[in-house]
Formats: structure tokens, C-alpha cells, sequence
């Protein structure tokens, strides 16, 4: 089973698809992309090609290492996001190949179906109780949101009343009936995390993601016994070696690996088994397309302690635009019922991905960008 091309297809709203075409016609599709700068892990794969064109197909694992170890300089959201598309659609050739799904390659599956959260409010979360409220009329029993807006390094009163005033009105409108995660997006710096968990302890937050920036996680050390509520970070960790020094430490509750990002179903597996023997959850950060999600939900379905999946559905980053169920044949595999989703049973992926539709889609590059904030007196504030 020689791979014979690979080909890509940049889509709205900010999603690479990537296709792998074996020498009998077999393929299977992957999602490489870091959002914002597709360009830059689209050269990536490029130079991927010649390690990976004319290789078996069959042969994940040595692909992987290979694609992984063989350019000397490793790691980072540029390769590993380029190497986890190749590797995702490696997996769904080889799920097609012998008629099951992935999840059953890993060791087959652990769960009937997988509990959803959705988004509510945006950027600068307004109105949110209204949002949590309709998601519970929809049968889901989790959310999230951003916690705040831009902050200061250190920042006034005001702005934790903002933070709690949010989380108050959704604890208002549906009481303990939904979970409520909330990002910090590592918005927040050291010096205002124990004034915002201190003051948003009595309204029991699911979880707070990202604390603080990744690149500060040992600022978590201090802050971890001084609250009950759990943190959950990774999104922006790229490998097992990566999770590897705040899993010893022992200040993470819930990781978040991205699929896209952290080197493909591979990795992922191999992270939440890693976590799993820490005792820490597995809930896969996905904000992005069909193919993110459903390589999540193969891994989700065979690790024990996967606890809640993302997904994109009604995520405000999209803004009106493409929606992943967009670009499936049958978007019925993506139903939320009663919060979950059933386990996915066709084989690979367990999608279908309309060609037809991505090709008809495909543009030269995304226009998506992140947004630059500033604070009151011009400084940068973090994202």
C-alpha cells in the first residue's frame, strides 16, 4: 500500500484538510493546521513529502518516528501539527483497510458514547446565562466559556466582578443542572489568578483551563492546593515530553491535548495513557473542523479516563461561517443526544468526508487571524 500523494485543501472558517491517496486508490483524510498560519504548516508538509511518498501506508508507527525524529530539530506546533494530519490520515487508511473503526485498533472501546460541552458567550462573555440555558434545553449537560476579557498583569476589582458576575447569572439562570468550564485562554498572569479563584470558588466551576500560559505552568505550583477547583491545560503542548514535567509535578487535573496539534491519534493515545497513570483526566481540546473531532473521538472511545470532548459546533471563532457538519456526507455521526455522542461505527475516522463540497471549498489561504489586544495604555494583553 504505497502512498502515491498527498493533497490539501485550505477551507473556511481556518481549517487545512489533508488527503493521502494510496497506490490502489485507498485514502484517508487528516486536519494539519495551525489556526492562523496555514501557510506555515502547509511548507511544513511539503518537506514532509519525500519521507513520506512511496512509504507503506500501513506503517504508522515507523512513519511517525521517522517524520518525527528524522529532521534532527523536533517538536513545536509547526511539525507536530504537520505530522499529526499525515498521521490521522494514516490511521483512517488503515481503519478502511480492514473495515473497523480506529478506536478498535487502539484496544477496542472502553464507553457506548462520549460526553459533549459547548460554547457559550464569546471573546468578552455577555448574555451567557441566556446561552446556558438554551444549551440545556438542547440536552447538554456541560458548557464552557471564556472566564474574561483582556486583563492587566495585575488588574482591579472591577474586572473579577466582571468574571464573577458571569458565572453568577448562568449559576442563576440553570443552578447546578450544567457544568460550567471556564477558559482563561492564559489571559490571566500569576498575580490575578488567586484573587479570580478565590473569588470564583462558591459558584463550582467544572474546571479553569489554562490557568496561566503553558510556558508558566509552574506558576500552578502555588496556586494548586490554594483551590478545589480543577485545572485543565495543553492545549498549547505539542508531545508526551511536553505534559511530561507538569504531569510529575502534579498540578494538572483534566490535560488538554489537541489532536491536531499534538502529533495525531498517535501521540494522543500515548499522552492519555501517560496521564491515565498519574490519575489526571483526558479532554481533548478541539475548536477546529470534522476530522478533529472524529480522530478525538476514536482516541476518546478506547482511554479510560477521557472525560468530556470539544467540538466547534456554534463556537463563536467561527463566526457564521463553515460549520464542521458542512463538509460531511452524513452529519447525523456528529448528533448530540442528551449531551453525548454515539460511539462512531463506520471504519477509520467514521466520517465522510464530501470531496465534492471540499473541493468546491477550497481557497488559496484562510484570511482568519487571531485578534491583537491592547491594554488602556497600549500594551500588549494576551489572546
Amino acid at each position: 500500500m504505497k502512498i502515491t500523494s498527498i493533497e490539501l485543501f485550505p477551507l473556511p472558517p481556518r481549517w487545512l484538510f489533508l488527503k493521502v491517496t494510496c497506490e490502489d486508490g485507498t485514502f484517508g483524510w487528516g486536519e494539519p493546521v495551525v489556526e492562523g498560519r496555514t501557510q506555515t504548516v502547509k511548507a511544513a508538509i511539503e518537506e514532509l513529502k519525500p519521507y513520506i511518498i512511496g512509504h507503506d501506508a500501513r506503517n504508522i508507527e515507523d512513519l511517525w518516528q521517522v517524520l518525527y525524529r528524522g529532521g534532527f530539530y523536533r517538536g513545536g506546533p509547526v511539525l507536530m501539527s504537520a505530522l499529526a494530519g499525515v498521521d490521522q490520515a494514516l490511521w483512517d487508511i488503515k481503519g478502511k483497510t480492514l473495515g473497523v473503526p480506529i478506536y478498535e485498533l487502539l484496544g477496542g472501546p472502553v464507553r457506548d458514547k462520549m460526553k459533549m460541552y459547548s460554547w457559550i458567550g464569546g471573546d468578552n462573555p455577555k448574555d451567557v446565562a441566556k446561552g446556558a440555558r438554551e444549551k440545556l434545553d438542547l440536552g447538554y449537560k456541560a458548557v464552557k466559556m471564556n472566564g474574561t476579557g483582556k486583563l492587566e498583569w495585575i488588574d482591579s476589582n472591577a474586572k473579577v466582578e466582571e468574571v464573577v458576575a458571569n458565572i453568577a447569572s448562568v449559576r442563576e439562570e440553570v443552578g447546578m443542572d450544567l457544568e460550567v468550564a471556564l477558559d482563561f485562554h492564559g489571559r490571566v498572569h500569576k498575580g490575578m489568578l488567586k484573587r479570580l479563584l478565590k473569588a470564583l470558588e462558591e459558584y463550582h466551576p467544572f474546571f479553569v483551563e489554562e490557568p496561566v500560559l503553558s510556558e508558566n505552568f509552574d506558576a500552578m505550583k502555588s496556586m494548586y492546593s490554594y483551590t478545589s477547583i480543577p485545572f485543565a491545560t495543553g492545549e498549547r503542548m505539542y508531545s508526551r515530553w511536553d505534559f511530561k514535567s507538569i504531569l510529575e509535578q502534579g498540578t494538572v487535573d483534566i490535560i488538554q491535548p489537541d489532536i491536531c496539534h499534538a502529533g495525531g491519534i498517535s501521540e494522543m493515545r500515548r499522552i492519555a495513557a501517560m496521564a491515565e497513570t498519574y490519575d489526571v483526566a483526558l479532554a481533548p481540546h478541539c475548536p477546529l473542523g470534522p476530522i478533529a473531532l472524529a480522530a478525538s473521538l476514536q482516541v476518546d472511545f478506547t482511554s479510560p479516563n477521557a472525560l468530556i470532548q470539544e467540538s466547534s459546533i456554534d463556537i463563536h471563532y467561527n463566526d457564521g461561517a463553515a460549520c464542521l457538519l458542512d463538509y460531511l456526507v452524513d452529519p447525523k455521526v456528529f448528533e448530540v443526544k442528551d449531551g453525548y455522542i454515539d460511539k462512531l461505527t463506520a471504519p477509520g475516522l467514521g466520517i465522510e468526508i464530501d470531496e465534492e463540497k471540499v473541493r468546491a471549498a477550497t481557497i488559496k489561504d484562510h484570511t482568519w487571524k487571531n485578534p491583537i489586544w491592547r491594554n488602556e495604555d497600549g500594551s500588549f494583553a494576551e489572546w
